[in-house]
């Protein structure tokens, strides 16, 4: 089995991307983030992931972007939208997060001696983030083969982003096919300290809607 970075939010996407990286043949190292956000069952959601999905080792580094803010999931004076998705750069993107999480997700590769890093973006059913396109992650990967020791040697490390050009309802398709238990999972941008959902965020009409239009029961616990 070959070593496999994967970033593990606790939400439906990256829970989908550890289930299509295992069943690749990867022996996957999850790597989740305390980055400040606004609660912290998304991580107890990824500890559960993790587990139910067989991963090696699971960590967890924090890192603050709540110091800087400029963000709804890192700043509580700014309210997470509730109205619909809109056009545009929502408030809920999080400055330089992925590209953040993705270096310190190379860090791990290079320690482990894997070549592969696996990120569950999506450019499909998305909310307009900047660093989830797939351009954004051609020019990492380029960057990370040319920042690296094993890049310079000639070990080329890949950044594979599975669910990129997937439909929300594609992805809880292929996550159902491959076990997924999505019960487990926490999207809501602002869950309760139970992983309860609010139904109103742009995460959770994404979720709901995607369940609906696979076919699938929606396991989400909603908040009373």
């Amino acid at each position: 089995m070959k070593p496999a970075v994967v970033l593990l939010s606790g939400g439906l996407d990256s829970a989908t991307c550890v289930a299509l990286a295992r069943s690749q043949g990867f022996d996957c190292y999850c790597l989740s983030f305390d980055y400040g956000q606004r609660h912290s069952a998304e991580l107890d959601a990824a500890r559960r992931v993790a587990a139910a999905l067989g991963a090696v080792e699971h960590r967890v580094i924090n890192f603050g972007l709540a110091q800087f803010g400029g963000s709804a999931l890192t700043d509580t004076s700014i309210a997470v939208p509730t109205g619909g998705v809109q056009p545009g750069i929502p408030v809920t993107y999080v400055p330089a997060r992925n590209t953040i999480m993705l270096s310190l997700a190379l860090a791990w590769a290079e320690v482990l001696g894997s070549r592969d890093i696996f990120v569950g973006v999506n450019a499909v059913d998305y909310s307009g983030y900047p660093d989830c396109r797939p351009e954004y992650i051609a020019a990492f990967e380029k960057m990370a083969n040319l920042a690296t020791k094993a890049g310079v040697e000639g070990v080329k490390l890949s950044i594979h982003a599975p669910l990129i050009d997937l439909s929300k309802a594609q992805i809880i398709q292929t996550g159902t096919a491959l076990g997924v238990d999505y019960g487990l999972t926490v999207s809501c941008y602002q869950a309760d300290a139970d992983g309860h959902a609010c139904g109103e965020c742009d995460s959770c009409r994404l979720r709901a809607e995607g369940f609906a239009a696979a076919g699938v029961a929606d396991p989400t616990h909603y908040a009373a």
